[in-house]
């Protein structure tokens, strides 16, 4: 598949993308014996080198590929792989072959496409999705300067396809911008969202008492267990809804000619694009090309492909090439969100202070009454299920109309918090250490799904848990207002523990000094990318925890600029160490697995600095600055 999400690259193309360059190498071997008439075995490769060791005689790759690319391509199941002591490659820092033209400013994204003759369009659409146009003052806006054109465009109704809007066409995006602000459009919203955040917030507490009308996961006596309880202890967690915030906003470049539209795209999933721009306007496939931009940030939103619909919409209709471009204020009110979520949660604790039961009422939305929506289920096996006798999982899912998303790490992101978090609240009421309390847990070293790539390993777990804290120094005498906070998660099949140092000063201030970070996930194919990935993680992770979340009221989201969605700025960027243990596992990818430890390690370090709990996401809603 052409897609570039779910941290899916590394495990789906490890052994395609090995098997390739040995087969490769093989060809150019065979190349080299043939022109030396010598036999294959007698010949080495180094430095993109193929070598005659006996007379010194070398050719290059490039020397070779002509001829190398003749030879029959031999089985890659039969071409030996070079073993981990081989590599001269994997497991360096190598530098990304794009670095000079990402720090000067080089025109290498989706925005900065130009094409002669090209003209600019924007796009407006109702502020409450699903809202449809039933009138427009469209001749004010074809008055304003530069604009050359203005019209409705109907849509399918799909917030993923189309949705009814106008298109301003002008000579530039100021102007498209400028003409905006006369806009005057009367939105039939009888079918649009309606959803308030402060009402989803309301009856959440409302149902958090209870137990979930539907079980996701329930196993041994949860209502017995709690009675027995020594100790018992609850907590009710709650996140909110957050917006993916990538720097370059949507845009897609667009033009039709002769029977042919090209689009010049920023998307996660080029194949899809064109697949679905072929359906919504009957085109052959054939007929559609997409070129596929450098994105300045995806997180997930590029998994859909809204902005590249509507570009090919206003395409179609305008003679010569046309770049559609969002304002940052679209990007906000009409993102794919990560759900918000609350997690009322009960556990109990016997007398020597381990965990005997644990039951989570979790609370979500539902766009048709059945399933979660994107982003907003919880799976039973997570971490701590496997480990406890008796758990339980309830869900109620409340009715939500605004579109959801995948974002950076879906699920994870948010269910790491609440049961990290919980779980340090089950050991701080046992008295216990929260490193020995989470090692005790996982027991002996074992597979959770023998078989499985994806299964959670428990000695790989208690590994990183081990390491983080000994890197990190925990235990360690710290300042007045200092706190260590633990945690550990497994996802996308990585296994990530991370220690957050921390301090609440005056007026609350949270200040996050350095975060530790202990990961598994295989053998590193490039360092220098990996650790920029955790590090980027960790960053991403504390930006929305600080202080981001989108809130709704009738059906429109609230907060649409950085002012209002404030992004971590550099001075309060913590140092991030990054510690990887190379196992022999089949590895997995980087960009989503060191995010979801990040929240649960810091709330937990709040604790230990202050003795308060933080059940609340972003921190902001929570009384932290």
């Amino acid at each position: 598949r052409q897609v570039a999400g779910g941290s899916t690259s590394i495990p789906s193309l490890w052994m395609p993308m090995r098997q390739a360059g040995a087969v490769a190498r093989e060809m150019l071997v065979s190349a080299a014996a043939l022109r030396w008439e010598v036999d294959a075995s007698q010949v080495e490769t180094r430095d993109s080198l193929v070598v005659h060791p006996a007379t010194g005689r070398t050719l290059s790759y490039r020397e070779l590929a002509s001829a190398a690319a003749q030879l029959p391509v031999p089985d890659p199941d039969d071409v030996p792989l070079q073993s981990p002591d081989q590599w001269t490659l994997i497991g360096k820092r190598i530098t990304g072959v794009d670095n000079r033209p990402l720090v000067t400013g080089a025109p290498l994204f989706g925005i900065d496409k130009q094409l002669p003759d090209m003209v600019h369009a924007t796009y407006v659409k109702c502020p409450a999705a699903g809202g449809r146009v039933k009138s427009a003052n469209l001749e004010a806006v074809k008055q304003q300067p530069g604009v050359i054109d203005a019209f409705v465009i109907e849509g399918t109704g799909e917030p993923t396809e189309l949705l009814d809007g106008v298109a301003i066409i002008a000579r530039d995006t100021w102007c498209a911008f400028k003409a905006r602000e006369v806009l005057e459009v009367e939105w039939d919203e009888s079918d649009a969202a309606s959803d308030s955040w402060q009402a989803a917030q309301q009856r959440a507490r409302e149902l958090a008492d209870g137990n979930g009308p539907e079980e996701i996961i329930d196993k041994g006596d949860v209502e017995d267990a709690l009675d027995e309880a020594a100790t018992r202890v609850e907590g009710f967690y709650q996140y909110a809804f957050v917006s993916h915030a990538q720097l370059e906003p949507q845009n897609t470049t667009g033009w039709f000619h002769d029977g042919t539209l090209e689009l010049w795209a920023p998307t996660q999933t080029p194949q899809s694009a064109l697949e679905m721009v072929a359906r919504v306007f009957e085109l052959d496939p054939a007929n559609v090309i997409i070129h596929q931009m450098r994105a300045g940030g995806g997180f997930g939103r590029r998994l859909m492909n809204d902005y590249v619909v509507e570009a090919a919409a206003i395409a179609m209709r305008v003679d010569g090439p046309v770049k559609m471009t969002w304002k940052r204020e679209d990007d906000m009110a009409h993102d794919f969100y990560r759900a918000g979520g609350f997690h009322a949660l009960r556990g109990g604790l016997d007398e020597d202070g381990r965990v005997t039961v644990w039951d989570n009422h979790f609370i979500s939305f539902t766009h048709d009454g059945e399933e979660p929506v994107r982003g907003g289920g919880h799976r039973g096996d997570v971490d701590p299920g496997p480990f406890i006798r008796n758990y339980r999982i309830t869900q109620t899912l409340l009715p939500w109309q605004v579109p959801t998303g995948y974002w950076r790490a879906p699920g994870s992101n948010v269910i790491a918090f609440a049961h990290q978090c919980f779980l340090q609240e089950l050991s701080a009421a046992a008295g216990r250490d929260h490193l020995e309390f989470m090692l005790e847990l996982m027991g002996e070293p074992r597979w959770l799904d023998e078989g499985s790539r994806w299964a959670l390993h428990t000695g790989r777990a208690a590994g990183v848990i081990r390491k983080a804290a000994e890197e990190a120094g925990w235990g360690r005498d710290l300042p007045d207002g200092h706190g260590l906070g633990l945690a550990f998660f497994f996802s996308h099949a990585g296994h990530v523990a991370e220690v957050a140092e921390v301090s609440v000063g005056a007026g609350k201030r949270v200040d996050v000094h350095r975060v530790t970070v202990a990961a598994d996930v295989g053998p590193i194919v490039n360092l220098s990318g990996a650790e920029n990935q955790v590090k980027g993680s960790v960053i991403d992770g504390l930006s929305a925890m600080l202080g981001q979340r989108v809130t709704f009221e009738a059906g429109r989201a609230q907060e649409l600029n950085f002012h209002q969605y404030p992004l971590l700025r550099i001075p309060r960027a913590p140092e991030v160490d990054v510690h990887f243990i190379q196992s022999d596992f089949p590895p997995t990818g980087l960009g989503e697995p060191a995010l979801p430890p990040l929240a649960p390690a810091v709330a937990n370090a709040i604790f230990a600095a202050t003795g308060e709990r933080v059940r609340r996401m972003p921190l902001t809603a929570a009384g932290f600055s």
